[in-house]
């Protein structure tokens, strides 16, 4: 599939059935494909989003965007865990049948990285990799409220993308910690980020903070995966 294209995905949640709308952003010859979820307070079009999608289809990786029930039926707070887990069930198909064969890769930013994970630990996906952009820790604040139990039960790689100035990350031995506890798991530093990745004293759009942390995510899932483009 080249191009950008927009559809919608069944999804069987515990209350009943819905559909929640997805963007796939792809190369015409991709050697991974993704899910990637929004935050917490941002929906799926959300410029950083918009703009990390189809940065990593130039490096090679279709990207599938999708929004969570919650999002999907215009509400700002997010629903019962069991639903988003449902719905990266049901990504996950949709992944598998656009790109058959190809690595799958679980992203998602803050609150859909978090809701990837359980999903993970649960059973209900089995991605080659995750990847977290800006993991919710614990809220700003209050380390006393760790969001880490299940971290331990992903087997697959986890890669946490990470601010050093992020609120939700501090302190960062916690964070190492977490990391620690994990059967496959490494932190990557964007030095000086908050948790948008935004940098004091450096005014950049949204959509150019999310291109940019692209090609950092595509090497690590080079490294990851183990592909080898061809010369």
């Amino acid at each position: 599939m080249d191009g950008t294209a927009a559809d919608r995905v069944p999804v069987d949640l515990p209350v009943g059935p819905t559909e929640v709308s997805i963007g796939v952003s792809a190369p015409a010859e991709p050697w991974a494909v993704a899910g990637l979820a929004h935050g917490a307070g941002a929906g799926m079009q959300h410029p950083f989003l918009v703009g990390f999608a189809d940065a990593l289809a130039v490096e090679g990786i279709a990207v599938v965007r999708f929004a969570f029930p919650y999002s999907e039926a215009g509400r700002r707070m997010p629903g019962p865990a069991p639903h988003a887990t449902a719905t990266w069930q049901a990504i996950a198909r949709r992944m598998t049948e656009l790109h058959r064969g190809l690595p799958m890769v679980a992203m998602g930013k803050s609150y859909g990285g978090r809701m990837a994970s359980m999903a993970a630990a649960e059973g209900l996906i089995s991605p080659d990799a995750l990847v977290y952009l800006g993991y919710p820790l614990h809220p700003p604040g209050r380390p006393d409220k760790p969001r880490v139990e299940h971290l331990p039960l992903v087997t697959a790689p986890q890669i946490f993308i990470e601010g050093s100035n992020d609120p939700f990350i501090d302190p960062h031995a916690q964070l190492e910690a977490a990391v620690a506890s994990c059967q496959d798991a490494r932190i990557v530093w964007i030095e000086g980020g908050g948790h948008s990745f935004e940098v004091k004293g450096r005014r950049l759009p949204a959509e150019e903070v999310g291109a940019a942390l692209a090609p950092l995510v595509a090497q690590e899932l080079r490294q990851t995966l183990g592909y080898r483009p061809a010369a």
